[in-house]
């Protein structure tokens, strides 16, 4: 009896322990599985947004322009316009009913819209309920990116309410009918499922609930331990116990883990609709919800692309169990599994088509922000890309270079390219090419071939001189002769490109035909050391390697940081920092570190507008009148060519008075193709100026400069420096304007602005210009995100 009462007393003490230890172990997962669940469950990647498109009268938009702008965002066609994202056009006039978004200035409601778009052009725009007339709508504005974490998971997250019903009673029934009977774990199910495996030999049946299968994903590996398994159902009790069966549907159903993406995992009903079928969860029909529950059973052996057999047949047995419990009729149920799966290609890519925009981006956010932050806080970046834009560039790369190729019998694909876009104004990056393939996500040359630039060093050579009206005005004459120097030990002696000499020849005509010889002359008298500084001023960050042999163009420079240097020349001496980041907004909708627009005068605003003069005779006189025949009638624009040795590189960069293009064509090889700036890159730079929205240059002087008749001709010179000579050699073409004249407009070009552009920030409740008189700022140091 004794020894029976110490072995009762040993056993009652052991069970004792043993319930302290499950206790105290229990407090030990309670506390784990409260910190995740509480705190921050997910790293949410950064979306990335391009412009919104802004649509007001006046504004040039066609048809297709506007449904390929839909199109991107996802809008269907509906003539009914049932729900938000849907569009019609019929006779050039839409029915849009457009989709709720917070901007960083602003909420822009749903609306229901009639947009009449007669001739190419935004005829009128009113509200579709009682015709009110909108000054100007924005559309929500397309997401072009994601920025991930560190684990590379991707997710849009979605609330209870926006868990369609029709999906939650085909989830419950196909994974967990007693979801809202049991306490995290089914006893019943788990006896169920050993009785039927047990008679098959093998597994045929589960038994974990959503809330087992949320704690294996959330908390714990894919290891099959009978430890793992026995945290995991004294967890799904703990995180049953603690919170809401609501609450913890809505995290599985943000958290399961439904394909794959190269290296990025697709979590969560939300991005799985976008994945597989492009659309949003709440607009997926019976049997697209069905393949979605149906993939939960095993993402990778039930592939929708791999195995599209094998997910046709889950599919449609998920189907049959929709109809068994009621939750479609069975006529339903017949139509649905005759539907093909219906997927998507590309849809929620993570860099979508714009892989050289993105990068430039992503350059930008590491200068400005914290690693950690942009990789997980869930920012929302609201970027300056122009979609129009940027699709007519990747068209006209698309088309031009095999015709390239092709005029040089050269393989197919032996040129590459690179482009850039921006806005004169505020110097926003509008569009970004990196190659010839615009949406291979490879070398960037845009930001990263760095190449000699030949002759478009010559514009900063002219600026220069016509900085100091004193000395040089339009028709100073220059002398076009021979230059021989000793240079490190070696004669220089650079020739014009037609090997002739021309004698004396206006300053302005020197730069309209390109010489070589008078450029290099006129380099030498300002010095190559001050010309070097200007270049560097208006916008290069890189060094620069100061020999004679610079003033044709021997420095190196990538596009983007040309692009720099002829935007501040476009915009009248102005620099603006180009920039491809319009706004940052964290989580919960607050501004990070607003990026500002700095803008710094480095030239007189008097000798950039002279300088622009001389580009426009480029064209209508000069190495790029090819461009003549090809822009459309009226649309007048300034550019200079640019050619190097052996004809490695073809150079063109220009601007309208809202738009600035550069364009490099070349060989990856360096191997020489036999295309000079003119027969080569400003055939690709005029395709693309002839096809976006972009406002002539106008003629109009501006405030400190005057025109007078020289050598008969009408030529403008900086007021108080008039007198100028007429020199020896050819006199001066005509020019825009024949009698002397002056007004107080400013210096950069004059925009025929019709409604406020995309890249003017609006405040509400009405949208009110920028304030675009500059500030001097310092410019920040860009080579940061340029790279080498």
């Amino acid at each position: 009896m004794h020894l029976f009462g110490l072995a009762g007393r040993a056993l009652v003490l052991l069970v004792l322990g043993a319930g302290l230890a499950v206790g105290l172990y229990g407090l030990h997962l309670d506390k784990v599985v409260r910190a995740k669940f509480e705190g921050k469950r997910w790293a949410l990647p950064a979306r990335v947004y391009a412009r919104p498109l802004e649509i007001y009268t006046g504004r040039s938009l066609s048809v297709a322009e506007l449904e390929g702008e839909l199109d991107r965002l996802g809008f269907r066609d509906d003539p009914q316009l049932a729900r938000p994202g849907c569009y019609h056009i019929e006779n050039e006039v839409a029915a849009i009913r457009t989709r709720p978004f917070r901007f960083w200035d602003g909420f822009e409601p749903e609306r229901y819209l009639r947009v009449d778009l007669s001739g190419g052009v935004v005829k009128d725009v009113v509200d579709g309920g009682d015709a009110t007339p909108l000054s100007l709508v924005r559309l929500d504005p397309a997401l072009i990116a994601s920025i991930y974490p560190t684990h590379n998971e991707d997710r849009i997250l979605l609330s209870r309410e926006q868990l369609p019903p029709r999906l939650v009673k085909t989830l419950l029934a196909v994974e967990d009918r007693k979801y809202y009977q049991h306490h995290g774990v089914d006893l019943k199910g788990i006896l169920r499922a050993a009785y039927e495996n047990a008679r098959a030999g093998r597994t045929v049946q589960g038994a974990s609930t959503l809330t087992q299968q949320l704690v294996k994903n959330f908390y714990l590996t894919q290891e099959r331990t009978l430890k793992r398994k026995l945290n995991e159902a004294y967890m799904a009790v703990l995180l049953d116990w603690r919170y809401d069966k609501d609450e913890i549907l809505t995290a599985y159903a943000n958290e399961v883990y439904l394909g794959q993406d190269g290296d990025r995992a697709i979590h969560g009903f939300g991005l799985a609709s976008r994945f597989y079928f492009d659309r949003d969860l709440d607009e997926l029909d019976i049997p697209q919800t069905a393949m979605l529950v149906g993939v939960l059973k095993g993402p990778s052996e039930l592939n929708p692309r791999r195995n599209p057999e094998r997910v046709l047949q889950r599919r449609n047995l998920v189907i049959n169990l929709m109809a068994h419990h009621r939750i479609i009729s069975v006529a339903d149920a017949d139509q649905a599994r005759q539907a093909p799966l219906g997927l998507v290609d590309g849809g929620a890519r993570p860099s979508g088509e714009y892989p050289a925009f993105i990068d430039l981006v992503r350059r930008q956010l590491r200068r400005d922000y914290r690693e950690e932050d942009l990789r997980s806080e869930g920012l929302r970046i609201f970027t300056t890309l122009d979609p129009l834009i940027q699709a007519h560039v990747a068209l006209a790369v698309q088309e031009r270079l095999p015709q390239l190729d092709s005029s040089r019998r050269l393989p197919l694909g032996t040129l590459e390219t690179a482009a850039v876009v921006t806005s004169v104004a505020h110097g926003e990056v509008l569009a970004v090419v990196g190659a010839r393939d615009s949406g291979y996500p490879g070398f960037n040359r845009a930001l990263d071939a760095v190449r000699p630039i030949g002759s478009l060093i010559k514009p900063v050579i002219y600026l220069k001189a016509l900085s100091q009206p004193g000395r040089y005005s339009l028709v100073t004459p220059i002398p076009d002769r021979s230059v021989n120097l000793r240079v490190g030990g070696k004669l220089w002696r650079p020739k014009n490109y037609d090997h002739r000499v021309h004698g004396n020849v206006p300053l302005y005509r020197a730069l309209v035909k390109s010489y070589n010889l008078a450029t290099v002359n006129l380099g030498l008298q300002l010095g190559v050391d001050q010309v070097a500084e200007l270049l560097q001023q208006l916008g290069a960050v890189r060094e620069i390697d100061r020999v004679p042999a610079m003033l044709l163009g021997s420095v190196s420079l990538p596009p983007v940081e040309v692009a720099q240097v002829y935007q501040t020349i476009a915009a009248g001496g102005f620099r603006a920092p180009l920039r491809a980041i319009r706004e940052v907004l964290d989580a919960s909708g607050r501004p990070l570190n607003r990026y500002p627009l700095a803008v710094e005068s480095v030239v007189a605003a008097e000798a950039a507008y002279l300088v622009q003069w001389a580009m426009r005779r480029v064209v209508t006189q000069g190495t790029a009148t090819w461009l003549n025949g090809r822009l459309p009638s009226g649309l007048t624009v300034a550019g200079k060519t640019g050619t190097t040795n052996d004809m490695r590189d073809s150079w063109f960069a220009g601007f309208s008075a809202d738009k600035v293009v550069v364009v490099w064509v070349g060989r990856d090889d360096n191997k020489p193709m036999r295309l000079s700036g003119s027969t080569g890159a400003l055939r690709l730079w005029g395709d693309i100026m002839a096809g976006i929205d972009s406002q002539p240059l106008q003629d109009m002087l501006p405030e400190g400069v005057v025109a007078s008749g020289v050598c008969g001709r009408a030529v403008p010179y900086i007021d108080g420096y008039g007198g100028s000579t007429c020199s020896r050699g050819p006199g001066p073409a005509a020019a825009a304007g024949g009698s002397s004249r002056k007004s107080s407009a400013p210096a950069a070009p004059v925009v025929a602005q019709k409604r406020p552009h995309s890249e003017q920030p609006r405040e509400r409740p009405a949208p009110k210009p920028r304030d675009e008189r500059p500030q001097r700022q310092p410019s920040p140091f860009l080579s940061e995100f340029y790279g080498n």
